[in-house]
């Protein structure tokens, strides 16, 4: 990781948010269309990037409070306003983080939308094939016999 500035952490955190926005998007193609191996593979993939932010996010706060601001969200707004030459970047990238991480958290809301319904489908189609009562499975038995019909025990007259 670069020094621990916030200015740095904002450059390395829009680049793996960028990244995550792009994995995020690939993932909703794959449950589009039901690919369950490469959800598999970005799973991971995601998993890593989100660590990845979670600790840039701690050391940008780290930054802030070492800087004089609050070591949270909140002072990220007053330290891009007193940044100086870099205010500008500082702003935009700031900025471009929050505008990225609401695509972030609303591409992943679809996405657990998408995986639910694939949940609905797939728990349907299990109970379709399950019977529902002992009573009501009437197809065939272990013998290949069907099971509705009453079996005879043999007729004997006498």
């Amino acid at each position: 990781m670069s020094t621990a500035t916030p200015l740095n952490s904002l450059r390395e955190e829009e680049q793996i948010m960028t990244t995550l926005l792009g994995v995020l998007k690939q993932e909703q193609q794959y449950l589009v269309a039901a690919e369950i191996d490469g959800l598999t593979a970005l799973t991971t993939k995601k998993s890593a990037l989100v660590t990845q932010m979670t600790l840039l996010s701690a050391q940008r706060h780290r930054a802030l409070g070492k800087a004089g601001y609050p070591a949270e969200e909140a002072g990220m707004d007053a330290w891009a306003a007193a940044c100086g030459a870099d205010a500008a970047e500082a702003t935009a990238l700031w900025q471009a983080l929050q505008q990225h991480a609401r695509a972030a958290k609303e591409l992943n809301r679809l996405n657990g939308m998408l995986i639910n319904k694939q949940m609905n489908h797939t728990q349907g189609a299990l109970q379709a094939l399950r019977p529902q009562t002992a009573a009501a499975n009437n197809f065939y038995g272990p013998g290949g016999l069907s099971t509705s019909l009453p079996r005879s025990r043999g007729f004997l007259a006498g």
